[in-house]
């Protein structure tokens, strides 16, 4: 992979300089002068621009004679939680009407103060905060099923009634009411060599695959809700792990295809479009007029150009396949050097005849 999959040297160092971490594993800091090479985000002294060269991933800095920063630790997968708050989160999933209070995580050898801090930082929320969530979580599952109200309240851990309304209305937005009909959407993280995505997940399948970055992330989180009938809530289910799996094996170069089930809701033009989408063979593009064709509608690719652009669930329902008439590379919502590394990478793992 060239450096012409990266972003600009300028956008870089003023991510550096910024310590945003949302390019944290999308490209490395190499800093002549020190002879290390550090995460975007790291909190060392900012290097002067003379100084810094950059890499797509540690291997190349590596390479080049460069050793790991022992603050930001590089080497690392980037956005993963380390393993006291993996512990956590796997038992929030597996017990979510425990309640762990400070003196718990104590006994367990960790700082509330660092855990809240985490937390905050990669879900906006606290560590208490999120627990409710997650008991919010099954509370609104019961309630979509029918379960009755004062037993969905008590048997999730809230002492009144009230106390469970004002919950629900606090995460939702809506009343207890409301709240039984709709869509409930579980959000998490996903980790990639592009940067973390925003995965969401309903009982029907995966509904949001999401760069974290993306302008439009706002805009699209809106709409799925307003398709939907939807309320966000933090957390994960089977399909979730799923995608996450199998996200790892295309990143790997071992996987062509996904196997996870979806959930598009949108006009049936814009389903005809992206079903166009998912029919273009891994390691193959198509122009806008070939996927206007594909779908019957010669004369509408401009329409086929904005149902793209609406495409919620990024990678898995290849939008990046599709590229401009001359063969040059246009709009991709994660940014077009996120498309040219995709189509690089799955140029390189293509199989001859698959």
């Amino acid at each position: 992979m060239t450096a012409r999959t990266l972003p600009s040297d300028q956008e870089m160092y003023e991510a550096v300089l910024a310590r945003d971490t949302r390019y944290d594993g999308i490209f490395v800091t190499a800093v002549t002068s020190t002879g290390i090479f550090c995460r975007p985000s790291c909190p060392a002294k900012k290097p002067h621009r003379r100084n810094v060269e950059f890499y797509r991933s540690p291997r190349e800095a590596l390479a080049h004679g460069f050793r790991p920063c022992k603050r930001c630790r590089p080497m690392e997968p980037p956005g993963k939680a380390p393993a006291p708050i993996r512990a956590l989160i796997a038992e929030c999933e597996e017990h979510p009407l425990r309640r762990l209070s400070d003196q718990d995580l104590r006994d367990r050898g960790m700082s509330p103060r660092t855990v809240r801090r985490w937390f905050k930082k990669h879900h906006g929320m606290t560590f208490h905060a999120y627990q409710r969530a997650r008991r919010l979580t099954k509370a609104l599952g019961a309630l979509g099923e029918g379960a009755d109200l004062t037993q969905t309240a008590f048997e999730n851990g809230y002492e009144s009634l009230s106390g469970f309304h004002h919950a629900i209305r606090q995460i939702t937005g809506r009343s207890a009411s409301q709240s039984r009909t709709a869509t409930v959407v579980r959000l998490s993280r996903a980790t990639t060599p592009l940067g973390p995505m925003l995965l969401g997940t309903t009982d029907d399948g995966v509904c949001l695959l999401e760069f974290a970055d993306r302008p439009m992330l706002e805009t699209q989180l809106r709409r799925l809700a307003e398709r939907l009938d939807a309320v966000y809530v933090p957390g994960t289910d089977a399909v979730g792990q799923q995608l996450k799996t199998e996200l790892g094996e295309y990143f790997e170069g071992t996987r062509q295809s996904f196997d996870v089930p979806l959930a598009t809701p949108g006009t049936p033009f814009r389903q005809r479009a992206w079903q166009a989408l998912l029919d273009i063979p891994y390691g193959e593009t198509r122009s806008y007029a070939e996927q206007a064709r594909m779908i019957g509608k010669p004369t509408a690719v401009r329409a086929v150009a904005q149902a793209n652009g609406d495409n919620r669930i990024a990678i898995v329902i290849p939008c990046h396949r599709v590229i401009g008439a001359d063969g040059t590379l246009t709009g991709y919502g994660g940014g077009l050097w996120r498309k040219r590394y995709l189509l690089d990478h799955e140029a390189r793992h293509r199989v001859d005849g698959s």
